[in-house]
């Protein structure tokens, strides 16, 4: 069910998302889900989140359903934990048009903007409306086995097509709208959207991208030619990697979802016909961000 993303702003059913066995989540999760209630919001409780929170906390009282349901019927979703709990969730409704809503009960938290203590502080603006909404593009991606396809997934951060647990090198090859861009032996290649270039990209030597813009990033992952750098692409070409020679060579979406390729295998990418949109509170700057989780501002300690 596509409806749009109009419906965040009077919210009447909000769905609640947790990374699983937390004590803290739990806490927080109850602590939610009573206030929203309180609020004449129906509330339903990811079903995997209920099953292992519920043996802390109490959450009979609450709908419990998966995330085709809520995709259907929920206005929101508010996601309690770490970047990894947005992701999943992330690639899970974006088919749906579910926006969503980030309390951070992880270390970092690029994506998830609300401090665990501001929570309930927060929520009064987000039911009237005050939180900005902002699009967030997604890479889908699909894997070709002679001339087959044997899978397909979305994700928001990256794929990363990598060698495996085996210390060799892999080898592709790099086509850009067909066009055959360069051989690389590496120990792989990360395809990152604009939101991903904090996370894996960032930690190869990736730039940052602001996620308002249009673009792809590809990094090599130590690439054995040091002329083999970063690039940035727009985000309606079509990329594909080809791989020549491997030992054990794999594929990840968003670093959550992993699957085997041989070589011959094809990884193909494109920017996804879907999009997810994260709900900011007031006052929400992404350069803020930046310098805070980045400690950008920090001075050096020591005597």
């Amino acid at each position: 069910m596509n409806r749009g993303f109009a419906s965040y702003r009077s919210p009447r059913t909000i769905a609640l998302v947790g990374k699983y066995h937390s004590q803290e989540i739990a806490e927080s999760l109850r602590r939610l889900a009573e206030y929203l209630y309180e609020r004449g919001v129906s509330v339903f409780i990811e079903r995997e989140t209920a099953e292992n929170i519920g043996k802390k906390v109490d959450l009979s009282r609450w709908v419990t359903c998966g995330f085709n349901d809520i995709g259907a019927h929920a206005d929101l979703a508010i996601v309690l934990g770490g970047d990894g709990t947005m992701l999943n969730a992330a690639r899970r409704l974006a088919r749906y048009c579910v926006p969503l809503v980030g309390v951070n009960q992880g270390r970092l938290g690029f994506m998830t903007d609300i401090a665990r203590d501001d929570m309930l502080t927060c929520m009064d603006d987000l039911l009237d409306g005050r939180f900005d909404p902002e699009n967030r593009m997604l890479l889908a991606a699909e894997v070709t086995r002679d001339g087959k396809e044997i899978a397909s997934n979305m994700a928001l951060n990256d794929v990363v097509v990598d060698k495996g647990a085996i210390g060799r090198m892999i080898e592709f090859e790099l086509f850009i709208d067909g066009e055959f861009i360069y051989n690389l032996r590496s120990d792989g290649l990360i395809v990152s959207t604009p939101t991903g270039s904090t996370a894996y990209s960032m930690s190869a030597g990736g730039p940052i991208l602001n996620p308002t813009l249009t673009g792809i990033a590809l990094v090599p992952l130590c690439p054995h030619a040091l002329t083999n750098r970063p690039i940035i692409v727009n985000d309606n070409t079509d990329i594909e990697l080809r791989i020549v020679s491997a030992d054990d060579p794999r594929v990840h979406f968003d670093g959550q979802v992993t699957l085997d390729l041989l070589p011959g295998d094809s990884v193909r990418l494109r920017r996804s016909e879907h999009k997810i949109c994260f709900l900011h509170p007031p006052g929400y700057s992404y350069f803020a961000m930046l310098r805070q989780k980045l400690q950008w501002s920090e001075r050096p300690k020591g005597p």
